[in-house]
């Protein structure tokens, strides 16, 4: 979820894409987040996005849905399992949720809920986060220096 994010977060992901090279190719898919209203439960906007959302996802792709009460990984933890996604050769479809969170139904679809802190984030830093954490692991993998321990 997101739309017209600041410019700082613009350039934060596209030099962790452009890092990553074609060793990982990462497409931004922006779905524009459901409508909300001062005062107004955001139950309906969280329901328009799940609908896009799921919309959105192809049979294959291994969902990972970013939710703060997802599983907890170290970066080296996340190389190695980054490393078997990627042997296993589906695509990888990760869901970064809207300012309320993502919906039930788009949790329950998802193959794997990944924390990327117990901090909450707004969804765009979020966004350059995992570029970087997807661009450290892909070092790891390939040997780089990069990560250090």
């Amino acid at each position: 979820m997101g739309r017209r994010p600041p410019a700082w977060i613009r350039e934060g992901y596209a030099e962790y894409t452009r890092r990553l090279g074609s060793g990982l190719t990462l497409t931004l898919l922006e779905i524009e987040p459901g409508p909300r209203s001062a005062g107004q439960s955001p139950r309906k906007a969280v329901e328009a996005e799940a609908r896009k959302l799921m919309t959105a996802l192809r049979p294959r792709e291994w969902v990972v849905a970013l939710d703060e009460r997802g599983k907890q990984m170290s970066t080296r933890e996340l190389a190695d399992w980054l490393g078997g996604r990627m042997r296993d050769g589906r695509d990888l479809a990760f869901l970064i949720g809207g300012p309320d969170g993502l919906a039930p139904e788009v949790l329950a679809r998802s193959d794997t809920s990944l924390s990327l802190s117990r901090l909450t984030l707004p969804h765009a830093l979020a966004r350059v986060v995992l570029a970087e954490q997807l661009y450290r692991a892909m070092s790891i993998l390939a040997h780089h220096p990069y990560h250090r321990d």
